[in-house]
């Protein structure tokens, strides 16, 4: 079963510190101030911090999955993800704990040891 924008919105809100604010006509997640999650105006598909490094990699290893929104991502440290490709909520859980981890302030990370242990990729 596919994941909602009702899912998006119980995790991101569920992670330590998480605040919902619009901006730019859309429902942003953030920690510390920071966004680490949108969640685009069709509820198709949400953004999330992820290293430009990497970002080649999970395309091209999942391009159903994830993707780039061209002339908009390109000069950033996000990636687009289509919340239909994900198989459940277990990996929006995952997906959405990474971003937090690179958003987060390191005294909160640090406060919170169980978010860094094998359920996302870590970051800072």
């Amino acid at each position: 079963m596919a994941t909602t924008a009702q899912d998006v919105r119980l995790i991101a809100l569920s992670l330590p510190d998480s605040t919902e604010k619009l901006a730019w006509g859309m429902p942003t997640f953030r920690v510390g101030g920071k966004i680490f999650v949108s969640l685009a105006d069709d509820d198709t598909t949400i953004g999330v911090k992820c290293p430009k490094e990497d970002r080649a990699e999970l395309i091209a290893a999942e391009p159903e999955k994830f993707f780039l929104r061209a002339g908009h991502d390109d000069n950033y440290a996000w990636i687009r993800v289509r919340l239909a490709a994900l198989q459940h909520a277990d990996e929006l859980r995952a997906i959405l704990i990474d971003s937090w981890l690179q958003a987060a302030p390191k005294r909160l990370i640090a406060a919170h040891p169980e978010l860094t242990d094998g359920a996302g990729r870590g970051g800072g």
